[in-house]
């Protein structure tokens, strides 16, 4: 048994929630503090010839991790790129990046990673779907066609990133075609506020004890209702970081058991991007 700590992030492209200020140092101490061993990020940029301080954020996050990372370049402007980004402290095996967009003014891509576990193949596919609705749904059926053609039945998978799916109307379509399960769906439970303790790196120590101890977990659970509805365990509020409201992002699964699943709400997270940070504990068998 593996027990793989997973972080999905929406970075703002190092910047405040207001866009005001630089948040990559910040940002590199939070998720070091985190000690995770997949960090699922989106909107990262990859260029940045204005600023030297933001450019390259995969390279300079994965380096003050100590992990390696993939990088799938989207949305190109003169002086910057930004996209998805996958770091990982198991070895990445091999790296894709799609086009995924809908229509010129949206330039979204799919990273699809597989990683080396202790011998097993693991599919990570990061995500950042467009805006409008009938865009993410032609955007979820590249990425239903991505996963049945590549991706053998027997692999485990993690779908993690922002879906901009506040009605929460994909996860049917995601158990139904994939046996995908969203992980807060799953979790034995699910805190979401986390203890406020002085200082940043008091506030992130804080957030790692207050992990209760694992629990037997769930053998099966099914996330639909009635007639191929939704259960009532919605996903997290997880946008905007100071005061969240809509349910943005998203980890899904497939092949593993979920330890615990939580949003890190509250300081130093508001602080450091639009978007407060998933994080989940899971088993691999």
């Amino acid at each position: 048994m593996t027990v793989i700590r997973v972080v999905s992030y929406n970075i703002h492209k190092g910047r405040s929630a207001m866009g005001a200020r630089e948040s990559l140092a910040e940002l590199r101490l939070g998720l070091y503090n985190l000690r995770p061993d997949l960090v699922f990020l989106q909107e990262v940029q990859g260029r940045n010839q204005r600023r030297f301080s933001l450019h390259a954020q995969h390279e300079s996050l994965s380096a003050a991790l100590g992990m390696d990372a993939a990088y799938g370049c989207n949305a190109v402007r003169q002086h910057t790129d930004h996209g998805n980004a996958l770091l990982s402290r198991y070895p990445i095996l091999l790296h894709e990046n799609l086009d995924i967009s809908d229509h010129r003014l949206e330039q979204r891509g799919l990273l699809h990673v597989v990683i080396d576990v202790e011998g097993t193949p693991v599919h990570c596919l990061v995500v950042h779907l467009g805006l409008f609705a009938g865009g993410r749904s032609r955007q979820i059926a590249r990425l239903v066609e991505r996963i049945k053609t590549w991706v053998p039945e027997h692999e485990p998978i993690l779908i993690a990133g922002d879906f901009n799916d506040w009605n929460n109307r994909l996860a049917p379509l995601f158990v139904n075609q994939l046996n995908l399960y969203e992980v807060f769906a799953v979790a034995p439970s699910s805190g979401m506020v986390l203890p406020d303790t002085r200082g940043p790196i008091g506030r992130i120590k804080a957030s790692l004890r207050s992990f209760p101890k694992p629990r037997p977990l769930v053998q099966k659970v099914h996330e639909l209702g009635n007639q191929g509805a939704p259960r009532l365990t919605l996903p997290p509020r997880t946008f905007p970081a100071a005061f969240p409201w809509l349910r943005l992002d998203r980890i899904y699964q497939r092949g593993f058991a979920v330890r615990q699943a939580r949003v890190l709400y509250g300081s130093p997270w508001k602080q450091l991007s639009d978007h407060a940070p998933l994080m989940a504990e899971l088993e691999l068998p």
